[in-house]
Parts: structure tokens; sequence; C-alpha cells
């Protein structure tokens, strides 16, 4: 991955200096700031280190190949992104067996690359990887699991412990029933059979 550094007199001079070399937008930099002071009585100077976030972005893709590839994988990845978030999407002849039971393969790579990126970059990035857009069938099923029990709850009134679950799927059902007028979630237990219940909302 490439870093560049500059200097300034102020960290906006610094900044200023990157965007006019690189040809780019301050939006897609990632700066990180280092002092220098020059000396007893003269001023001090800021320096930055600047990567391009298209060099991350290459960076992730490459290391999630590398690491497959090692494990005894063959597999391509297709970047979608959402919003500022790059998605890398895996496919393969395993699927399966890169997700893991309930995703924990999947979760257990996501972190390997997470680990590998905070060694080049000392800033968080957001990024998401999937294997044939397995998260955004389970985030649909969640979604559709949550809002029929959350009918069944407010036609019985008797609260549903759902099964237990991780805190990016637990996240889906709270997020799926925040506004609902008749129900509300709440999580119980401990990781990692932490799980979600649905309980029927008092009538006024």
């Amino acid at each position: 991955m490439e870093k560049h550094s500059y200097i300034g007199k102020t960290k906006e001079e610094a900044i200023s200096n990157a965007k006019l070399e690189l040809q780019e937008v301050e939006e897609n930099l990632i700066i990180q700031e280092k002092e220098i002071k020059t000396g007893l009585f003269k001023s001090k100077k800021v320096e930055i280190e600047v990567i391009e976030k298209r060099e991350v972005v290459k960076f992730i893709k490459e290391y999630i190949l590398h690491l497959l590839k090692d494990l005894g994988f063959t597999a391509n990845i297709e970047i979608k992104t959402k919003g500022e978030t790059p998605n890398y999407i895996i496919y393969s002849d395993h699927d399966a067996l890169l997700i893991g039971k309930n995703g924990k393969n999947l979760k257990a790579l996501s972190v390997l690359v997470n680990q590998a990126l905070k060694k080049e970059i000392d800033v968080p990035f957001k990024f998401v990887i999937d294997v044939s857009d397995y998260k955004e069938h389970r985030e649909r099923q969640l979604e559709r699991l949550a809002k029929q029990t959350a009918r069944e709850v407010a036609s019985t009134k008797i609260e549903v412990q759902l099964d237990s679950m991780n805190s990016y799927e637990r996240r889906i059902i709270h997020n799926a029933l925040t506004n609902h007028k008749k129900v509300y979630t709440e999580s119980i237990g401990e990781e990692p059979n932490r799980a979600v219940v649905i309980k029927p909302r008092e009538e006024k």
C-alpha cells in the first residue's frame, strides 16, 4: 500500500499540498498526522502521512485473495460500494465452507482482514466481506422473522425469545422493529448465547 508524506507549517497546509500533488479531494484520502519540531527557537512544522482510499480498497481485495489462496480456495471477488462502504463479495465453489455455521467462518475472515489493515493504517476503515450475497439474504430472512414474530406477539400478548444470535444479527432484529407500535425488543443472556426477546407493548 503506497503511503505519501507531506509537510506544512500547519496541518491544513500539508493537506493542501497532498491534494494538489495527488489530484484528489480530501474525502478520498486517509490522513494521519505526525508533528515535527525543527528546533528550540524555530517554528514547528506538521508532517502528515497520506493514503488514498482506493489504495486501501485494493489492499483489502488482494489480501483476501492471498489469504484464501493460502487456505486452498480458488475465488473471485466483486467489489460493490454501498454509500462509502466497499462490499467485497466472494464467489467460489466452496461457499458453504467459507460462510461456516451461522456465518462463523465469514466473521473470522473479516477479523483477520481487519487485523492486517490495522497494521497498515491507524484509523478505522469500514468494509464488509460477504460470500455470494449471504449477508444480504440473511438480513432479509431475519427481517421477515422479526416481522412475523412481532405479529404473533402483538396478537397473543406473549413475549417470544428468538434463537441466540451474534451482535450483527441481533442488530438487524432490533432495527426491523424499532418503530413498531405494538412490540419492542430486548437482548438477554451472555455471549455467545445472547438472544433477542420480542415483547408486547403495554396498551395505553
